[in-house]
């Protein structure tokens, strides 16, 4: 029993969807077993007995916005107040092609629940509070343990992208060692990595890289062979910047990891890797600047020197500063470099094109050359040439 119930449980917008679905509806999966190690989960999935016609009409009957989101999965969408919830419909296989499959909804609860990936994903939730547990789920979330439902090799030949999810899911939840059975599985399907989408693989590893233990679960998927496609630039260098990458930002407090900044950690070809994971136009431009910036952050520059190498990073300061810094040998030193990134204000260049035209600077490829050069003379000095001095260097074309 789970009583009192959580929150999201039974406030408003969920009572108002499970009065129109009825007394046989269940919370399931992820939501679920956050509830047992107090966690707010980020979606609220239900279960229901019946097919998912009869979840549309219950919906609209109780003048609720019903979306057909995945409807040949058996999954409707139900927007209750500002509260979505994902409702599906009780599931067998009745023919099954790698991840797709063609299904019945006919199945009880334990046939459902045993579809699924993990144990810990495996647990639904009733509206009395009673915690429905058909493979021992709850007793390994208790003992840090992730482990697949029933044969490990067969539900990777389902859907191949659980390999990914199996370390993702181990770094959040588990303590100690992998499971035997389950690390071998995944060992024994690496080939079947390649016939994965890009956008799948995209999203997944994203989830790996901002989570918790990124590193370590790098490098037990590098020594299991399971980057070799996906990332082969995976190193022990890069590796081990990760670390040191995360290790600073708990140090400082820094809320969000952030995968791009993970990635540029290793030695990428940006533009290769940005096809092979299918970027959006925005990472790859992102990804690209990280790894190829117009300035680095190196140990032990004195005050003047890192105000220069700031202004020419831009808006990429304060990532550029937790992805160099993270190098330092020195801790405090790098605790102090992003302290001074965080707090700097970048100084305006005093001269523009208008400037440039109104000393006789003709406007064209000349005239961006003049502020290019103006700019680094301005930088070089420590922010200190004038706007007459900067107008007259630049009319004069000089360096």
């Amino acid at each position: 029993m789970l009583d009192p119930l959580p929150p999201w449980a039974n406030d408003a917008p969920a009572s108002t969807v499970l009065a129109a679905l009825g007394p046989d509806a269940r919370f399931v999966g992820g939501c679920v077993r956050d509830a047992l190690i107090g966690a707010v989960p980020v979606d609220i999935d239900i279960g229901v007995p019946y097919p998912p016609e009869d979840t549309i009409a219950k919906l609209t009957a109780a003048k609720l916005r019903a979306i057909p989101t995945g409807i040949e999965h058996g999954t409707v969408t139900a927007l209750s107040g500002k509260a979505k919830y994902e409702i599906t419909s009780l599931r067998r296989d009745v023919e099954t092609f790698g991840r797709h499959a063609r299904v019945a909804f006919d199945a009880d609860w334990r046939e459902d629940a045993a579809r699924r990936d993990f144990t810990i994903n495996a647990l639904s939730l009733d509206q009395a509070g009673a915690l429905h547990d058909y493979f021992d789920g709850r007793a390994d979330l208790e003992a840090g343990r992730v482990r697949f439902i029933g044969d490990a090799a067969t539900r990777i030949r389902e859907d191949v992208l659980r390999i990914l999810r199996f370390f993702r899911f181990h770094a959040r939840f588990a303590r100690g060692d992998f499971d035997g059975a389950s690390l071998a599985a995944c060992r024994d399907g690496a080939a079947l990595l390649p016939n994965l989408s890009a956008e799948r693989v995209c999203a997944e590893m994203f989830r790996l890289l901002a989570g918790p233990n990124a590193a370590s679960m790098l490098a037990a998927m590098r020594d299991a062979r399971l980057l070799a496609h996906w990332l082969p630039e995976a190193d022990e260098a890069g590796i081990a910047h990760i670390a040191a990458l995360d290790a600073l930002e708990t140090k400082l407090g820094v809320a969000a990891a952030d995968p791009i900044r993970r990635l540029a950690c290793f030695a990428l070809d940006a533009r290769e890797f940005a096809r092979r994971w299918r970027l959006s136009n925005a990472q790859a431009a992102r990804l690209e600047r990280f790894i190829r910036p117009p300035a680095r952050i190196e140990a032990g520059l004195d005050a003047a020197a890192l105000s220069r190498v700031f202004y020419w990073l831009g808006d990429d300061l304060r990532d550029r500063a937790l992805i160099d810094a993270a190098l330092f040998a020195d801790p405090a030193q790098a605790v102090a470099v992003f302290a001074a990134a965080k707090d700097w204000v970048r100084p305006e260049f005093p001269i523009g094109g208008e400037d440039l035209r109104a000393a006789g600077v003709a406007p064209g490829p000349a005239m961006g050359n003049a502020l290019r050069a103006a700019e680094r003379a301005w930088v070089d000095s420590n922010f200190s040439l004038s706007k007459e001095n900067l107008l007259a260097r630049a009319a004069k074309n000089e360096p």
